[in-house]
């Protein structure tokens, strides 16, 4: 008897079967277990550890690769450069994006060395507008879990779900659940595309260390009927859940995250729809570590280039009317941030700074006679005025300095109304901020050639210069990615329990400190990205400075230079040697 099992359980060649998988039929239990030797060929496969050719003699006889590597020793300089040659043969964004993921998963460090020393090439692929393409095909190129994926099966259990992430000592978690990508509507558990691209620049541009980052997606269904039939779709195919059981999901969530990681967890809320990402900050502003990045990041970096673009425009910020295209929760926060930036200038309550800020929704503008039919959020911009039904009436009716757009539908930022705006205004400042590049308000080209050069430009999504009439146009890029790394950063360093609204104003007037004459001459209002890591310190720092101030951070004592402190406390992708 023991013979025969015996020959059952040795296939052809002669190797013993160990795990007893070759003598076990299709329906039968075997257990996934590996045995740890220090056999070096798991180091390869560690992405966290892996060198790849850039093992050093050494490194290859302490750690049993001979013989798993080439014999050519690489640096880590001359692998970017065989990487990046090799990225840029492609010509397809999303194929770029599919090898740079790849990387990441097989070489951590060299991710992101390569992030970081091409960010503004490399920047638009791994995040917006690339990641708009890659969630809506995420099933498609899901290959491994890059998260936590966090769904309506796993209800009473979600404590037990976040102890199976490998990694202990988390500091950010970015949280999706998939209702509004970027422009492009509800994409279900798909949008996992999206904490883990955010994750990937909290790491490159603001320094947390890639250990301490954890993206999850909360999958409460989809109501996008072409996922729910699509057979290859990976998430629930249900409707969402919506009322009380949503509320009480992400209740249990929330819970189990302070419980398993602690008062200073930041929990950044990603793509959330308008009416639960408002719920939500309100919820749990008071009780945990939370930020929106949708309402409140993009409200900040956005305050940043109307604060540096004063050099341009003449005047203070009180001195300016603002009219906004799209009432949703970034616009909505938006205009709450600048009233509270005049109101803290001036001293002018926040109630009568607000009437310096006008909103146009798919009704159009937003004015007292609509006031009973508004959502709450919309309500304390509801002005005093006769209807007005579409922008231009409105551009012609309010005479704003700025317009912003924030719709989300591209090119509603007609010939017309960038006309009428330059007609008005010396310098008109035009905004465009919605994501993808596709539903952006207007192009570069059209706002420069409309206004006859004169227009003052920034957008969500990148656009290439323009030049008119003899003049270097570039334009500004008003992206998250300026101030979410920086500030969430600051939190960290600083332990910061709470978020105030004071630590996001100190975030958008760190920023537009560091814009220059230099980029104040190409009709610049953001800096280069390619000084995001110094920018990043300095944001950190002052966020931290605030949180200090207002007795919120928990790290003691307070350090004396918080920028050399940021600086020291961020995180470098360049290889470590081995014992």
């Amino acid at each position: 008897m023991e013979s025969a099992l015996k020959d059952l359980s040795t296939p052809t060649g002669g190797v013993e079967d160990v795990y007893g998988e070759d003598c076990a039929t299709e329906d039968q239990c075997i257990t996934p277990w590996t045995i740890a030797v220090s056999s070096g060929y798991n180091l390869l496969r560690d992405p966290r550890y892996n060198k790849g050719l850039a093992f050093t003699e050494r490194e290859r006889d302490a750690h049993y690769l001979r013989g798993l590597l080439p014999p050519v020793i690489s640096s880590q300089e001359l692998q970017e450069k065989k990487l990046m040659q090799s990225i840029r043969q492609y010509d397809v964004p999303l194929h770029k994006y599919v090898a740079m993921m790849e990387l990441e998963e097989r070489n951590e460090r060299l991710f992101y060395k390569l992030l970081i020393d091409n960010v503004e090439e490399l920047l638009p692929i791994v995040y917006t507008p690339t990641v708009g393409e890659a969630c809506q095909k995420y099933g498609s190129i899901f290959k491994r879990p890059q998260g936590l994926y966090i769904s309506l099966n796993e209800k009473g259990r979600i404590l037990e779900v976040l102890k199976n992430w490998p990694e202990k000592s988390i500091q950010v978690i970015v949280v999706t659940d998939g209702e509004r990508i970027l422009g492009l509507g509800d994409l279900g558990c798909q949008g996992m595309g999206i904490p883990v691209g955010k994750l990937a620049l909290y790491t490159a541009l603001g320094g947390v260390r890639p250990s301490a980052c954890l993206p999850i997606t909360i999958d409460v269904g989809t109501n996008n009927e072409k996922l729910l039939n699509d057979e290859f779709y990976i998430g629930l195919k249900q409707r969402r859940a919506t009322g009380q059981e949503y509320y009480d999901f992400l209740h249990e969530f929330m819970s189990a995250v302070k419980q398993n990681y602690g008062e200073k967890i930041l929990v950044q809320f990603e793509d959330f729809a308008n009416h639960n990402a408002f719920e939500l900050l309100a919820k749990y502003r008071t009780s945990h570590l939370v930020f929106n990045d949708d309402i409140q990041g993009t409200a900040s970096v956005v305050l940043a280039g109307l604060i540096a673009s004063l050099k341009l425009l003449g005047g203070a910020l009180c001195d300016h009317t603002f009219l906004f295209l799209g009432a949703g929760e970034a616009g909505t926060g938006i205009a709450e941030l600048i009233a509270l930036e005049i109101s803290n200038k001036t001293k002018i309550p926040v109630e009568e700074t607000r009437k310096k800020i006008w909103l146009v929704d798919s009704k159009g503008l937003i004015v007292s006679g609509r006031k009973e039919t508004l959502q709450a959020f919309k309500k304390p911009w509801a002005h005093e005025h006769e209807p007005v039904n579409n922008l231009l009436d409105a551009v012609k009716a309010v005479k704003p300095t700025v317009l912003i757009g924030t719709s989300g539908t591209g090119r509603t930022f007609t010939k017309e109304v960038v006309e009428a705006m330059a007609c008005m205004n010396k310098r008109p400042l035009i905004m465009a901020l919605s994501n993808p590049t596709s539903q952006a308000e207007c192009t570069a080209e059209e706002a420069y050639t409309w206004s006859e050069g004169r227009a003052v430009f920034a957008s969500g999504s990148p656009f290439p210069s323009f030049e008119y009439d003899g003049k270097l146009n570039i334009p500004g890029q008003a992206n998250n990615c300026y101030i979410f790394p920086g500030f969430g950063f600051g939190l960290v360093m600083s332990g910061t329990i709470r978020v105030h609204d004071d630590m996001l104003l100190a975030a958008s007037e760190a920023l537009a400190a560091q814009v220059t004459e230099e980029h104040y001459a190409k009709g610049m209002i953001y800096p280069p990205f390619a000084d995001i890591r110094k920018i990043s310190a300095h944001i950190a720092a002052s966020v931290a400075a605030k949180a200090y101030e207002l007795g919120v951070a928990t790290r003691l004592p307070r350090p004396a230079d918080l920028v050399k402190y940021a600086e020291s406390c961020m995180y470098t992708p360049n290889y470590r040697s081995y014992r």
